[in-house]
């Protein structure tokens, strides 16, 4: 699934299932630490969350610090979080 021209709601969407999957790979490799498929399958969904979390940056606000450009990181708390927003 590619994030390129989805609106806000269906993009957020797709970050909570990438992040969901990176989360659920952790788990797995936490108990099998030399799996090569599921190394490779994390560092895609990785790769897939950092595009994602840039998009939404790029095209709404930064949902972390770590995606924020200068100009936004000191109006961070100004803004209502995403679940606050009522995105129809």
């Amino acid at each position: 699934m590619l994030t390129q021209s989805k609106n806000q709601e269906q993009l957020l969407h797709w970050i909570d299932m990438v992040s969901l999957m990176m989360v659920d790979l952790t788990l797995y490799l936490d108990t099998h630490p030399y799996d090569a498929d599921a190394i490779d399958h994390f560092n895609h969904y990785q790769a897939l969350y950092k595009k994602a979390m840039k998009e939404y940056a790029e095209n709404f606000e930064p949902l972390t610090l770590s995606t924020s450009t200068p100009e936004h990181v000191w109006c961070w708390g100004l803004s209502r979080n995403p679940w606050e927003r009522g995105i129809s």
